[in-house]
């Protein structure tokens, strides 16, 4: 898009390929000098580093492209003099990464230091691409040496993709050793899928068997489509080792420099260059969007189809509390023995406590049971185990524990306020806990518990006893169903984080006609 946008801008070229493949070398080699570190250490390249010609830097100042990459910006040499700046587009700029207060420099950030310590450059922003500038780079040619293909640091990975993607020119460069990876293949296999403009760099090749590793990896490039494509080899020499100077000689590079600066400069190449690559991705979008839009289709059926498997067990766990409570399964136990010992051998705290306590067991062996239904389901469905959360028991017990201790304040609290109106009519009535206690067993003890109701009725009166009755239902079927909304709700908010909807799918094939519309 930004090329299509932008016709006349700079050719982006990437430099992408193997760890150790000589990448950052090769980059200081066509410029020059050293811009990019070259190393043994691996990854050596952090932070994407751009090189272009002083007069295309306005081209890369903004956001033109990789919008999502904090521009990090390092002055040519004599550009900062000692406590300052020469350059005046530098002038207000603070050190050490502050963020640059001038117009083409918004968002950007200095890395003063990163000359003479690219660590400590690389470290001035995180997700920066580097910029440098060099009047020795032919005007209308930026370079980029990207990080390592198959570093084993999974964002270098992902930011290598993305660099290359972004290429109007993919270079990719393999050594003697390497030219039949699985990596490189990938992407050469993809650049063809594409129809980039693509370029083959050989490196470190030995003198001894440079025509036999030529004529191979010729012969592999043929078989696979690419026999077309431009290919160069440079020789293994002293200065391809790490921690040299990084530079190669100027004739090793000569070939690759002059390819590149006449696709540079001839306006003719240039265009076609840029062209074939934005319409060889164009035209692949064709194929790969149609898959894509059937995989949004096929992600949202599994949202659906998982959604479904935990509403319906939770659904299930719901009747089986109204169930289990309108028969009084739930007066079992200790809250059992409590009911038959009151009123002389149980309190009305500890008839209460356990009652309590019954409701919240009850809680988790139905929870527990939605979450076994749920984990059967996610067996042999795969997208379970991404879209779902684990099961929690202690997690659940503890938030069920929590829940019933609150409903249970609200039921004492509303006891409180019928015997208090009784009291205020004048009649004693019962003591506020023993009007709780009668009240949470007639709720949970279904027939079992009759008499407690006929018990509120005698001391509360029968509006009394009914009003409260009312209330106190309303209550717990509010405490059952947050209960169970929360911990279905949790079991599912890995799937609505990752924002799984319908209309993905119609998007996608939309994005693609405009596209080929405008296009």
């Amino acid at each position: 898009m930004p090329r299509l946008r932008a016709p006349q801008a700079p050719l982006l070229a990437v430099i992408g390929g193997s760890t150790g493949a000589g990448k950052s070398t090769l980059v200081n080699s066509l410029v020059g000098r050293r811009v990019t570190e070259a190393g043994v250490l691996r990854p050596t390249t952090r932070t994407p580093v751009l090189v272009c010609h002083p007069e295309d830097r306005p081209w890369f100042t903004g956001q033109r492209v990789l919008p999502q990459l904090t521009r990090v910006w390092v002055p040519a040499q004599g550009e900062r003099a000692e406590g300052g700046y020469e350059d005046e587009a530098y002038e207000g700029a603070a050190y050490e990464g502050a963020a640059y207060e001038q117009g083409a420099h918004d968002g950007a950030v200095y890395a003063g230091a990163a000359r003479d310590e690219p660590d400590k450059g690389a470290r001035t922003a995180a997700g920066a691409l580097r910029v440098e500038t060099d009047p020795g780079l032919a005007r209308g040619l930026a370079l980029l040496d990207a990080p390592d293909i198959d570093s084993l640091v999974a964002r270098n990975r992902d930011l290598a993709a993305e660099l290359i993607c972004a290429a109007d020119i993919w270079v990719l460069v393999t050594t003697a050793t390497r030219y039949a990876d699985a990596v490189p293949w990938h992407l050469l296999r993809t650049a063809k899928e594409y129809d980039v403009t693509l370029v083959t760099v050989l490196d470190r090749v030995p003198h001894q068997v440079a025509a036999e590793v030529s004529h191979q990896y010729a012969a592999l490039l043929t078989a696979a489509g690419l026999g077309d494509v431009p290919r160069f080899t440079i020789p293994e020499l002293p200065e391809s080792a790490g921690g040299g100077s990084g530079l190669l000689p100027g004739t090793a590079v000569a070939a690759l420099r002059d390819w590149l600066t006449r696709h540079a400069q001839d306006p003719a190449a240039r265009h076609a260059a840029a062209e074939r690559t934005a319409a060889g991705v164009i035209a692949s979008l064709r194929a790969r969007m149609p898959a894509l839009a059937g995989a949004a289709a096929a992600q949202h059926a599994a949202a659906v189809r998982l959604v479904q498997h935990v509403g319906g067990a939770y659904e299930e766990a719901a009747e089986r509390v109204r169930r289990e409570l309108a028969g009084g399964a739930a007066l079992a136990g200790g809250a059992l023995t409590h009911w038959h010992g009151r009123p002389y051998d149980s309190t009305p705290e500890e008839l209460l406590t356990a009652l309590a306590d019954s409701l919240a067991t009850l809680l988790r062996s139905v929870t527990a049971a939605a979450d076994e239904r749920v984990a059967e389901a996610g067996r042999r469905d795969p997208a379970a185990r991404a879209g779902l959360a684990p099961c929690d028991p202690r997690g659940a017990g503890e938030r069920i524990g929590v829940a019933v201790r609150r409903w249970r304040r609200c039921v004492e609290e509303l006891a409180e306020e019928e015997v208090a109106v009784r009291a205020a009519e004048g009649d004693a009535g019962c003591a506020p806990d023993e009007a709780a206690a009668l009240l949470v067993a007639s709720l949970i003890g279904g027939r079992r518990t009759r008499t407690a109701g006929e018990r509120l009725a005698e001391t509360l009166g029968a509006h009394g006893a009914l009003r409260l009755g009312d209330r106190g239902r309303r209550l717990l079927d509010d405490c059952v169903g947050r209960v169970l909304a929360a911990e279905r709700d949790r079991r599912l908010a890995p799937l609505d984080a990752l924002d799984v909807t319908p209309d993905q799918q119609v998007r996608l094939i939309a994005a693609l006609s405009v596209l080929q519309k405008e296009r």
